[in-house]
Formats: C-alpha cells, structure tokens, sequence
C-alpha cells in the first residue's frame, strides 16, 4: 500500500499541466510581436487549400495567411475553383518563363522575401500564391521593417513542405489540378466546451463524495474503537484512513516547485521519445486509478472477493477482486496507447485520466483551509507565470507550448482531458490540464468532508458553494477563452479566486474560518469521555 501512495503522490507532481486551449488553429491568431504597416496589417488564419484532380474532388491541406495581400474569404461558395501552375523557376524571384493566366502559382520558399514573390507572381498576372515552406511546420509571413512600397493584392498563403510534396507529384503526374482557398470562420462557442466543463465538474463531485464517504466511516469506526477499548486511547484526535496521504503546508509548497522543475524539464526535453515515455507513465497512472475505481464500485456486490488476498511475488497480498480486474484495466491502457493517435481515443484517454484523478483526489487530501490556501496561491502563481509571464523569458508560453507538444511532433501531453470540436470547421479539440481539476478539487473534497464530519446539512454546509464557485470560475475561464480569440487561458486564474474566496468568505460570515483554517475535522465530544462521565 505504501508503494501504491508514493506512485500516486508521485504522479499527482507529473500532473500539474494547465491551460484550457484549443489545439487546432491556434496560429490563426492576431499576434503583435510582428510589425503591422498599411498594406501589411492582415491577421494570421487559417487557410484551407482544396485540391481538384481533373475535375474530382481531391486532397485537402491546411496553409496560413500572410500578414500582406488579400484577405482569404471566408465562405467555401465564395471561394472559386482555380487552376494550379508551378513556377519556373521554382522560387519565384524572377519573373516566371511559363504563361500565367489568372492561376494560383506555387512556388518554394527561399532566395528573396516573401512579399517580393508575392509582387513577382502579382505581375505576372496570378491570382494567388502558394508558398511552400522548407520544413514541416507552417510559418508565419510578415512584411520586413524597412519595407514601405506595399501593394500587394493577391492572397499568399503558406504551406508546409509535406503538402508542396503532394501537390507537386498531383501536378507532374496529371493533365489539371485546381485549387479552393478560404478561411472559414470558428464558431464562437463549441459544444466541446461544455462538455469538459460537465467532465470536470462531475469529475470533482464524484471524488468528492468518494472522500467523504470514507473519512465518514473513519470516523465511525474510531468512534467505536474509543468505547470498545477505553483504555487504549489513542494519542490522535482521529485516526488516519489508511491509504490517505494528509498533506501540510511544506508539502504543498513543494507540490508546486517540483511541478515548475518538471514542466520546464519537459519544455526543454520535448520531442517524439519524451512523448512517448509521458505515455508510459500516463497508462500506469490511468492503470493504477481505473483499477482502484473499479474495485470500489465493484466492492459492494463482491464483498468476499474484495476481502480476500493471496499473496503475488513482488506485489505482496492482493485480493482477489483486484486480481480479476487488473487485466481489463491493462488492456484497456495498452489498447489506447497502441491506438492514441486514432479520432477516437480522446474516449480512452478520458476515462484513464478521470479514473486518475478521482483516486489521487481519495488519497492525497488537504486537511485545513490553511493547506488549500497555500497549495491554491502556489498553484495560482505558477499558472501566471508560466502561461504569461513565461514568455518575457522564453518568447513563447512554455505552459501552452508543452501542453501542445509544439515541439514533439505529436499531439501533445497525455496528462489533458480532451473533447473534438464538432462544429468547428477546423476540427481539433478543447483541453483542460489535469491539475485545473486537481488542485481545487482538493479543497472542494475536503469542504464535505467537514460538512459530514460537523452533520451539516447541504444548505448549511460549504460544499454546496464550493462546488458552485468551481463550476462558475471553469465557466468564467471558458468565457474569457473565447473573448481572447482562443488564447490558451491559465484556469487556476479564475478558479482559485472564486473557490478559495467563497470558502473563506461563508466561513468568516458562520464564523467557522478558525476551525476550517486550522482543524482537520470540527470539534466532535468524545464518546469515551461521555462514557467515563456516566460512570462516576
């Protein structure tokens, strides 16, 4: 059991990834480190290339848009089907040998700038510009500082190199190839949203009502020990759960530095191979908690198997339900890993994660408001930095970089909740990081373990508001989400203002901030003494 707690805690420090953001599109963005000048000014979006094949519908591709040019239109209809030429030469510093007549000219990035291309193949009579990128990333095309003579009016969009790849070997090895460009608009809220938001909420309320439960009988099993023993007492106010790590104010100190130390190791780290050993340590995790979900769920209705052990080489005693569930949970983690990159994993991933966190949440506990306060404020001042401050130091956020796996070549860390945006045109998906629902789900479990623990009733006790000031400060952040244009968010922003304020407010008002701030449970009489009492 030991063993199974240091996994656990262990796991709770790789966890701490924050960011709600949305993976697909986030270079569509308005971004003012590049300089804007008239005739240089577009915002950066995204921009679908849809390719014809002698007349049938063919592969599409994904460009962005120049800072320079026209601007892409936004609606499929409007966008006409128009021939595809290679430039010749292939860079387009010179005007092309090869007759041009309305046609969208593709050419290859490098000897000249970007908006001398875009001039050169303007007069020589193109509609559009396609520039293929040396790389496999996309990049984004700006105007130089000391250029003024800007009269540029037809898109130029880049490609990435994979893409110039196909299009050259459709061009080469068919009579014609047309294309469609255009920039469909997001919607402004996407379903996607709301289901995480319902996730995590349910996420919390489910490990919520899981730790109280088991601190409640707790309780009464120790309440029984001091009337059966009286005279063994033990030393402690309450005896610990067993299994539950209670941590303290170093604890949660700590909690935080090493949790900066290893997100600014996985920024410096990341790439395919660290990828792939995240997910290792994610299918454990994802492991560990399913089959401890599992085996509480299950417990009830095969009460003897759950009781009963038999003792595994390097494993120690293990009872018989958790010996019939182990396998399941294995195959299910291995199945997502070998199939991850699938449109359907988001599903697995989800479950492995949520059964995660519900069982850290059981085990590592917050025992005062005191704890929750300062694990909440590191939390909040590690979320700044790293989503906003991050970048005076890095020139780019390194929480959003990581959590998108800018620099792997993947789709990311596995430590996310996700959901595909179905009515978004580019597709992709919403993501929460594990510790927005984590860390305030901590101090949300423990305000109804102290409702239960003081017999409070839903009305009067915390839990009610705690739960309601989550639910809002995810909301807020969602909201704030799509005002910013997408913008990766620091979730802890919004949520540890709204959650930690409403507890300590509700308690200051009952006047029960003294007890919460400092007591691991309220003042319940000791039955032994009531007993001793009676007895003389």
């Amino acid at each position: 059991m030991a063993s199974e707690k240091i996994l656990l805690f262990s796991a709770v420090i790789l966890l701490l990834h924050h960011a709600p953001s949305v993976i697909a599109g986030d270079i569509v963005h308005d971004d003012d480190s590049t300089p804007k000048k008239p005739g240089c000014e577009n915002q950066f979006v995204l921009v679908k290339v849809q390719t014809w094949v002698n007349g049938v519908e063919d592969a599409e591709f994904v460009g962005v848009g120049a800072r320079f040019g026209r601007a892409i239109v936004s609606k499929e209809k409007n966008a006409k089907h128009t021939r595809l030429v290679l430039s010749d030469p292939r860079d387009c510093c010179i005007p092309p040998k090869n007759k041009i007549v309305g046609d969208v000219i593709m050419v290859d990035r490098g000897n000249c700038r970007f908006t001398k291309k875009a001039k050169t193949a303007q007069n020589a009579n193109a509609s559009a510009i396609l520039i293929i990128n040396n790389q496999k990333e996309l990049y984004k095309m700006v105007c130089e500082p000391d250029e003024t003579d800007l009269n540029i009016h037809i898109p130029a969009v880049m490609l990435p190199r994979d893409a110039g790849t196909r299009l050259e070997k459709m061009l080469t090895s068919t009579s014609s190839v047309s294309v469609q460009l255009y920039s469909p608009l997001r919607p402004a809220v996407d379903i996607a949203e709301v289901f995480l938001w319902m996730m995590a909420v349910l996420t919390i309320l489910c490990a919520s009502y899981w730790s109280a439960w088991t601190a409640r009988e707790a309780a009464i099993e120790h309440d029984k020990l001091l009337k059966d023993a009286s005279d063994e007492i033990p030393n402690t106010k309450y005896a610990n759960v067993t299994g539950v790590v209670n941590m303290n104010v170093k604890a949660a100190v700590l909690f935080v530095v090493f949790a900066s130390c290893f997100l600014f190791m996985l920024y410096k780290l990341m790439s395919a191979w660290f990828i792939e050993v995240l997910v290792v340590l994610f299918c454990i995790g994802g492991i560990e908690g399913l089959q401890t979900c599992l085996v509480a769920l299950l417990f009830r209705w095969f009460k003897h198997a759950g009781e009963s052990y038999i003792k595994v080489p390097f494993l120690g005693a293990i009872s018989y339900l958790t010996l019939a569930v182990s396998p399941f949970c294995i195959t299910f983690a291995v199945l997502w890993a070998i199939y991850r990159d699938e449109s359907f994993a988001w599903i697995g991933q989800d479950i492995l994660g949520v059964a995660l966190i519900i069982t850290v949440l059981q085990i590592v506990r917050v025992p005062n408001l005191k704890v929750g306060t300062v694990l909440l404020g590191c939390a909040f001042i590690y979320d700044i930095f790293w989503v906003f401050v991050s970048k005076k130091f890095f020139k780019e956020s390194v929480m959003i970089v990581v959590a998108r796996g800018d620099r792997s070549g993947e789709d990311g860390i596995p430590m996310l909740l996700k959901f595909p945006r179905i009515f978004d045109p580019w597709g992709g998906y919403s993501i929460i990081g594990f510790g927005d629902i984590l860390l305030p789900g901590m101090l949300v479990a423990f305000s109804l373990r102290y409702d239960w623990l003081a017999n409070k009733s839903l009305r009067s006790g915390y839990f009610l508001w705690a739960m309601f000031a989550y639910g809002f400060g995810l909301l807020i952040t969602y909201v704030a989400l799509n005002l910013m244009d997408g913008h990766g968010q620091p979730a802890l922003l919004y949520i540890v203002p709204f959650t930690l304020g409403t507890l300590m407010t509700l308690g200051k008002k009952r006047g029960d901030l003294m007890v919460l701030w400092t007591s691991r449970e309220p003042e319940r009489p000791c039955p032994h003494i009531r007993l001793q009492e009676n007895g003389e």
